[in-house]
């Protein structure tokens, strides 16, 4: 029997295109549990295939699958949608099952309108996905596999859903995902003790909090990093909610020599000075925190149940301890004005996050806000026939129209941007002669966003290169780093000072002689003052990277031509 296990793609298309770019790992999990059964498995990540039907089509036929299994978010619901009808037009006979949050609460309504669907797998997949395979197998009768827990059908004409399955209790007792296949998101819990309404997780996980062991989740870091892999995510809801489980996870990455980073989601009430310093010396890079609003009363509207102290402790923790602070903010709430936006606005001066991202409230299936919607309006499931991703709050208010809400988003990018050198150059960080490396290499990677990333053509944002140049000089007074050696000079070098630019590689040379990238950048800044023989001293050693070629052949030629005068 052959599976495919597929995270289809999405209509509208992403700013962020990191938020649903990754396979999310529930899908890694099945796939896990049936190979470690015997299945013929695989995993295709289709999220951005919108526009390539001929291609999906042609896997499709290639690998003639019995089963395929669809990981729905929701807002990629058109696209399992679609890919089903097609595979069905292919192959009448293929089974196509549903899973994953959007399906589970949009169950009834997606298989009473779309007959390419045939069951939905409803919350934890793992055993109900498996026992539904086995049933197919052994050819079992519809009433058999009605009987399995968990699973939405069609039925004697009717629509039914079975017994809820329980939730798996011994997380560890699931096969690792890292024994198969190879992913930069893992997560160590699963669910979340918030009860936000613009979130699905509390109905999805009735706000109970199961996790892994230390050794599991570091076993499965350690198997990806052996493969390769040297940058994740960690994708639990809230990654921090047992100090004790973090640092002994921390602890263990760091007795195993595991050198990676790592990103995570947190709740400004859980965190502490002892499991940052954790973290940051196990690789921690970022901790993105929701914070929605500077405004109590919509905070209060969402049930996020955190206060403006909490927020502002863990902002300067994180940040103190050289981890990037991300903030995530939702705008055209329930109440939202311009003076609740200024609130905002404040509440950002006082944190001073290092990144923010600003998004429109959305309504989505499973969340408070949407069962209030649909009681406000009298209305069903059925809008969600129409080929849309979600619904936006401010639609809805007599407050609120699109121009404002355009108004809103724009007011805050375009003031926080303009605020971030500022914000840069206000970084407090903790006294720890023992986190001095760590904090260099937070410095040197956020100068790296002045001068080369995000934040280098931000309109709006003055004094990039400043910024960056600042950071990179502050991360040398702690350490050497070598991201602010080679920072730095690029940056002398934009600026037109080869000479400085030439002493800092240097310096940074002394400390790294074997680097790549600062004998390059060496190179080419002899080659540019006319030192040739010098330039090759440092490009011949790497002159199979595709950027040295050019630079050494117009020193030989230029050393050839001071030979025949």
């Amino acid at each position: 029997m052959k599976i495919l296990l597929v995270y289809p793609y999405f209509i509208e298309p992403r700013i962020h295109v990191e938020e649903i770019a990754a396979v999310p790992m529930g899908l890694y999990y099945i796939g896990a549990t049936l190979k470690a059964n015997g299945y013929d498995v695989e995993i295709i990540n289709w999220y951005d295939a919108k526009d390539s039907r001929a291609a999906i089509e042609e896997t499709l036929i290639s690998k003639a699958p019995d089963v395929i299994g669809f990981s729905i978010l929701h807002a990629n619901r058109w696209g399992g949608i679609e890919i089903a009808r097609l595979a069905k037009s292919i192959d009448p006979h293929v089974k196509v099952v549903f899973g994953g949050i959007g399906a589970t609460f949009l169950w009834h309504h997606l298989l009473s309108n779309f007959r390419q669907i045939d069951y939905i797998v409803l919350g934890e997949g793992e055993h109900t996905f498996l026992k539904l395979l086995e049933q197919f197998a052994s050819n079992a009768a519809p009433e058999v596999i009605g009987r399995i827990a968990g699973l939405a059908l069609r039925r004697n004409r009717r629509i039914v859903r079975t017994a809820p399955a329980p939730f798996i209790q011994d997380l560890d007792s699931l096969a690792p995902p890292a024994l198969y296949f190879d992913f930069q998101h893992l997560s160590l819990t699963r669910g979340c003790p918030g009860r936000c309404t613009f979130c699905g997780s509390p109905r999805f996980w009735k706000r109970r909090v199961r996790a892994h062991s230390s050794d599991y989740f570091v076993d499965q870091l350690a198997m990806l990093a052996q493969r390769g892999a040297n940058s994740f995510f960690i994708s639990d809801d809230t990654f921090t909610l047992n100090a004790g489980r973090v640092i002994e996870v921390c602890r263990k990455m760091i007795d195993r020599g595991l050198n990676v980073v790592w990103q995570a989601i947190s709740k400004v009430s859980a965190v502490n000075a002892e499991m940052l310093y954790w973290m940051r010396k196990a690789g921690c890079i970022q901790i993105s925190y929701g914070v929605e609003s500077g405004a109590p009363q919509i905070r209060e509207r969402f049930r996020k149940d955190i206060h403006e102290d909490q927020i502002k402790r863990a902002f300067d923790l994180t940040t103190a301890h050289g981890i990037m602070a991300r903030a995530y903010f939702i705008y055209g709430a329930p109440g939202e004005t311009w003076e609740t936006i200024g609130q905002t606005l404040a509440l950002i001066r006082r944190i001073r996050p290092l990144s923010a991202i600003f998004y429109i409230l959305d309504i989505f299936p499973g969340t408070e806000l949407y069962e209030a919607y649909k009681a406000r309006h009298g209305v069903g499931d059925d809008i969600w026939l129409q080929p849309i991703e979600d619904l936006l709050y401010f639609e809805d208010d007599p407050d609120l129209d699109q121009e404002t809400i355009l108004a809103f988003g724009k007011h805050l990018r375009e003031t926080y941007h303009r605020w971030l050198p500022q914000i840069a150059a206000d970084i407090d960080l903790a006294d720890h002669p023992d986190l001095r490396q760590e904090q260099a290499d937070f410095l040197s990677r956020l100068g790296m966003t002045f001068s080369h990333g995000d934040y280098a053509g931000i309109q709006g944002s003055p004094s990039a290169l400043q910024t960056a140049r600042m950071l990179y000089r502050r991360a040398l007074s702690l350490h050497p780093d070598h991201r602010a050696f080679w920072g730095l000079a690029l940056v002398h070098q934009r600026e037109g000072e080869r000479a400085q630019a030439v002493e800092t590689l240097q310096q940074g040379l002394h400390h790294f002689p074997r680097s790549r990238e600062l004998n390059l950048c060496i190179g080419i800044a002899y080659a540019g003052m006319g030192r040739f023989r010098r330039a090759l001293d440092h490009l011949l050693p790497f002159e199979a990277a595709p950027e040295a070629a050019r630079h050494i052949a117009q020193c030989r030629k230029a050393l050839g031509r001071e030979s025949r005068s």
